[in-house]
């Protein structure tokens, strides 16, 4: 009996097919992953909210549901502002303050613009600092640093309250308002308001005779006591200038003698100027003198 022949068996090609190896070389491509995982989701997903937003009623629903979302959110107790706290200012400041700010509470804290509240407050003279926050209680907070007045400055509009710097604090009606502050005038007298309080604190000697201070020319300051006298003090070193003055008036009594002015603007050269009555006295003694002299 003849045997059978073997069938004869083909192996397949392990070699990939072409499409394959393409594809299999695209996916060893960093940039081509990236865009499979990253790109062709945000693909779909942008094609699928433009379909949606598309219709307007679906852009009307969304924005309905986000308007109602956040009105629920910011109505909620613990964002609710209820009253205003003013801390550091005087009464009549802090009336001023409310009266500007002018909220309507209750009130959301997210109704609130506290950078433009504080710009608004800050904005009053009398006003050096403030700081707004809102603490918990539902309170707002305002935290406020005043200007001190120094000085009460007279010029035409009437008489102002000075800070140190020269910042005009506000109005006062009458200088009975403020004893307590020194005086000056003149034009430019607000921006040596520094100068002008070392002069009153040098004039200490002389606090029940001073009047106030007055800018001359913008250059310089006149001292002016009652009895309407003046101390004419130099453009440089007027406080020492007003100290030697000082002390020549307690070593001989000089202003209380029938002078109209001490004149001091030369420092080597100090100048005594006489009233009427002192001019007339002195040319009285002189002519006595003269007259003892002749005979």
């Amino acid at each position: 009996m003849t045997d059978a022949p073997e069938p004869h068996f083909i192996r397949p090609d392990p070699a990939p097919s072409r499409l394959k190896y393409r594809i299999e070389r695209l996916m060893l491509t960093p940039l081509f992953r990236l865009a499979l995982r990253v790109g062709v989701p945000a693909l779909i997903g942008f094609g699928s909210a433009s379909w949606y937003f598309s219709y307007e009623d679906h852009r009307t629903a969304v924005v309905d549901g986000y308007t109602n979302l956040r009105t629920q959110i910011q109505n909620r107790p613990e964002f609710r502002v209820n009253l205003m706290a003013i801390d550091g200012a005087s009464a009549g400041v802090a009336d001023d303050i409310r009266e500007i700010v002018s909220l309507d509470f209750p009130m959301s804290s997210f109704d609130l613009d506290l950078d433009l509240m504080r710009a608004t407050v800050t904005a009053l003279d009398a006003v050096k600092a403030a700081r707004i926050r809102i603490r918990s209680g539902g309170v707002l907070q305002v935290d406020v640093t005043e200007r001190v007045p120094v000085a009460l400055w007279r010029n035409a509009r009437g008489l102002e309250l000075l800070d140190k710097t020269g910042v005009h604090v506000g109005p006062v009606a009458a200088r009975g308002q403020r004893p307590d502050l020194p005086v000056i005038a003149g034009i430019g007298a607000d921006a040596h308001v520094a100068e002008a309080v070392a002069l009153v604190r040098a004039a200490a000697p002389l606090a029940e005779r001073l009047r106030g201070l007055e800018r001359m020319g913008a250059r310089r300051w006149d001292v002016v006591l009652d009895r309407g006298q003046r101390i004419m003090l130099p453009e440089d070193n007027a406080v020492q200038a007003l100290e030697r003055a000082i002390a020549m008036d307690q070593a001989v009594d000089m202003l209380g003698r029938d002078i109209a002015a001490v004149d001091l603007r030369l420092p080597r050269r100090p100048t005594l100027r006489l009233t009427g009555s002192g001019q007339e006295e002195y040319w009285r003694i002189k002519a006595m003198e003269t007259g003892e002299k002749q005979q």
